[in-house]
């Protein structure tokens, strides 16, 4: 698009093209949010809040009259064609200026493509912003390149959308045939004995360890693994943590605070003390085999923490101790991990590809964006 510009484009700030408006009026009272109603939202990435049933304070958006929000401190935006409330005030409305000749969404996607980033935690649209130049070429450029970017958008969109819903048919495929292999209906009629958790394996305790030394001492690839609920770990040396809190054989970790979920892990490791982990002691189980059925139980589990503590769900250790595990012979243990090792690698490797996937796709969209946004200013 620059060849119908040879002579170059002028320059403007933003600030000369939008205008901004303090979000104080329309800020939400109560943050006690409800399933429908009017949207409420933050500029950040979590973008829609929740909804309220407030009337009043509503800033009125459409398609024929849209707003930008921009969130102060962070510079994340957002393109909003819909009526809506805002959490904070730490936001600008932005709009262009009343009989401005300028395409709306082409200043958008000029804002996405400036490439900033700053630790100072300080406002940003009237210090860095505003003050930023940008291209401004013909109004007929402007609006072409809306329609080819609008059209990428849409595309990356939909392609996203698919890789997703590839992603969960897998795992309600894998779920599927988990539950059904799982399912031991004869138990009654003797056909699989029952052993409790206790019985059949040792259980490890975790170091007390804090947070702030957690992350003080993580080196990467370092050969021992702290967990500490949720994604979060460190990895750390044999040294930095007393010998008898690492365990050293493959183990079950019981993540019971928060979103109750279990870990299969191979390697030297740890956890936080209000886990506990389980090592497999008896010749007759596999181990895998009672990792998947651990899995298999996590919304009885769930069900169990938010009983145990209404504040922040918690399992204690007489729930799994306790809990009675149907043990069908070593074969069958063994064909079952087989089948669910398959369906776990299937749902894993499109889920480690999918990241990549979208990442290569957003890469492509924003190449060709910040090709078709730039311009040589015109000389001097």
């Amino acid at each position: 698009i620059a060849k119908y510009c040879p002579n170059g484009v002028e320059y403007k700030k933003l600030g000369e093209l939008l205008d901004y408006e303090q979000p104080s009026k329309y800020i939400v009272e109560s943050t006690k949010y409800e399933d429908s109603g009017i949207p409420v939202l933050t500029a950040g990435q979590t973008f829609i809040l929740g909804y309220t049933s407030e009337q009043n304070g509503i800033f009125r958006a459409s398609k024929d009259n849209p707003v930008i929000i921009f969130d102060d401190f962070t510079t994340s935006n957002h393109w909003v064609d819909f009526d809506f409330k805002v959490k904070s005030s730490a936001m600008k409305m932005l709009r262009p200026y009343i009989g401005s000749k300028i395409c709306f969404k082409y200043v958008f996607y000029i804002m996405n493509s400036i490439k900033y980033s700053s630790l100072e935690h300080s406002r940003k649209w009237i210090s860095v912003f505003a003050n930023m130049q940008v291209p401004v070429p013909p109004l007929p450029v402007q609006e072409e390149i809306v329609n080819i970017l609008d059209s990428f958008t849409l595309l990356e969109a939909e392609l996203e959308a698919e890789l997703e819903a590839e992603l969960e048919a897998r795992k309600k495929q894998y779920e599927h045939y988990r539950d059904k292999l799982l399912n031991f209906t004869d138990i009654s009629q003797g056909g699989v004995r029952t052993m409790t958790l206790c019985e059949i394996c040792v259980r490890h305790s975790g170091t007390n360890i804090t947070a702030e030394k957690m992350k003080a001492l993580h080196k990467d690839n370092a050969p021992v693994r702290i967990f500490a609920g949720g994604s979060t770990f460190a990895d750390v040396e044999y040294s930095d943590i007393p010998e008898k809190d690492i365990v050293s054989i493959p183990s079950i970790i019981v993540k019971s605070r928060g979103y109750i979920g279990f870990e299969y892990y191979e390697k030297p490791f740890s956890h936080k003390n209000e886990f506990w982990s389980y090592s497999v002691v008896d010749d007759t189980v596999n181990q895998k085999y009672l990792y998947y059925y651990l899995v298999n139980k996590s919304d009885y589990f769930q069900k169990l923490a938010r009983a145990n503590s209404v504040k922040i769900p918690q399992l204690c250790v007489k729930n799994t101790d306790d809990l009675q595990i149907p043990i069908p012979p070593l074969e069958e243990q063994e064909r079952i991990v087989s089948i669910l090792d398959k369906f776990d690698a299937l749902v894993n490797d499109i889920s480690d590809g999918l990241p990549a996937e979208i990442n290569a796709r957003r890469q492509q969209y924003e190449y060709y964006r910040d090709k078709l946004l730039n311009f040589e200013p015109i000389a001097a």
